[in-house]
């Protein structure tokens, strides 16, 4: 991978806004990919956190599609010359409710661009902040971490993995079946072809099996949270650690305290696969 640093980096403070509004198919629909028996949303309905995903969705022409099956690149976004990318984690600050119903706006800048050499080559990254806000004002401040890499050599090993934490109070196990992850591809119109090709990420990307989207991953850390605590949160932040595959299942976990939560997924041999601390409100 070649690339100009400094070209890239002239993505930084560029910004775009974008409007929407809360209807409640989607609210529903997710609802029942999660296996949520909830009554069906009304006007009014407090959206959960980290739905707002649901929403702002980006709409791109088939012709404008790459060949990993995101938007091509070189838009908002720079046009990062690495066949890889995934989302690494991000920071959310909730300031108030969003509502079904509500009209809705989102503003995104270009926070940082930045590259690294590691042990598995160049790595580039991309902060992106986004201002959300309703018919009150600012809801949720958000910052997304994107990551972009090349494909592995031939032969190259993965980074040796890091056990999870002990100590859960809260457990579920989790089943990635190529249904779950079609679902969310299809309710996030996110159309990169890791989570429902198969042949692609093995025979493309080399990967394993179908990725488990991440923002998936940390909606499931946020509903364990939502299920087993009921303290309203100020904050949450997540991190990706290594990839998740639908090829064995994963389990998430949580232990709760004083501030808030620490939550944490896992592969199925108790390796850290993300991390992610619950903030509750003062």
């Amino acid at each position: 991978m070649t690339m100009d640093i400094d070209h890239l980096k002239t993505w930084i403070g560029r910004t775009e806004t974008v409007h929407d509004s809360i209807t409640k198919v989607p609210v529903q629909a997710l609802s029942a990919t999660l296996d949520r028996d909830d009554p069906h949303p009304v006007d009014g309905d407090v959206l959960p956190l980290l739905w707002h995903w649901l929403y702002f969705l980006p709409i791109a022409r088939a012709s404008q599609l790459g060949p990993d099956g995101h938007p091509r690149r070189g838009g908002f976004l720079p046009p990062v010359p690495a066949p890889r990318r995934m989302w690494a984690g991000g920071r959310y600050a909730f300031v108030r409710d969003l509502h079904v119903g509500e009209a809705i706006s989102r503003t995104s800048t270009i926070l940082d661009v930045s590259a690294k050499t590691g042990r598995t080559g160049t790595l580039v990254f991309v902060k992106v902040g986004h201002e959300i806000s309703g018919e009150s004002g600012v809801a949720i401040h958000e910052e997304h971490d994107i990551v972009y890499r090349d494909l592995p050599l031939p032969g190259e090993a993965p980074p040796p993995p890091r056990p999870a934490p002990a100590g859960a109070v809260w457990s579920k196990t989790i089943a990635p079946d190529d249904v779950l992850l079609f679902r969310y591809s299809a309710l996030t119109f996110n159309g990169h072809r890791i989570h429902y090709d198969r042949r692609y990420v093995t025979g493309e990307e080399g990967y394993p099996g179908l990725v488990v989207h991440g923002p998936l991953i940390a909606t499931l850390l946020m509903e364990l949270y939502r299920t087993q605590d009921g303290r309203r949160l100020s904050g949450f932040r997540f991190r990706a650690i290594s990839p998740t595959f639908d090829i064995a299942p994963f389990s998430v976990h949580g232990a709760p305290g004083e501030s808030g939560a620490t939550l944490w997924a896992q592969g199925p041999d108790g390796d850290l696969r993300m991390d992610a601390v619950a903030e509750v409100a003062a």
